[in-house]
């Protein structure tokens, strides 16, 4: 399960109105890189893709999961920081070990 808060859910709303394609939501997964061994991605995309786990944010907001990248995700909440020093998305994984100092990679605990 990915959960979306309510900035996230705001935020996710006002960049697909600015989209330039057919967006209708976030695609969010991961991928082996970055300075921890693994980076969290984004992708606008028109629908969920054959395999996808859908999940249903605030206000409709739609965000798609591949099932390999859920594993790593699974229980993750997507936030958005609105402060003035650091905007951006949050990704809260209670399965990260650490994230490194940028907060775009983070490694795994493995037991």
């Amino acid at each position: 399960m990915i959960r979306v808060t309510e900035n996230a859910a705001r935020q996710i709303q006002k960049l697909l109105e600015k989209q330039y394609v057919e967006a209708t939501g976030l695609r969010v997964g991961v991928k082996a890189g970055g300075c921890s061994g693994f980076e969290y991605v984004f992708a606008w995309e028109p629908a969920p893709r054959e395999g996808d786990l859908v999940f249903d944010g605030p206000s409709g907001v739609k965000v798609w999961i591949d099932p390999r990248s859920h594993r790593v995700l699974d229980g993750t909440t997507l936030d958005y920081d609105t402060g003035l020093l650091s905007r951006g998305f949050i990704f809260e994984n209670p399965q990260a070990k650490s994230t490194c100092g940028c907060g775009t990679s983070f490694s795994l605990e493995r037991g």
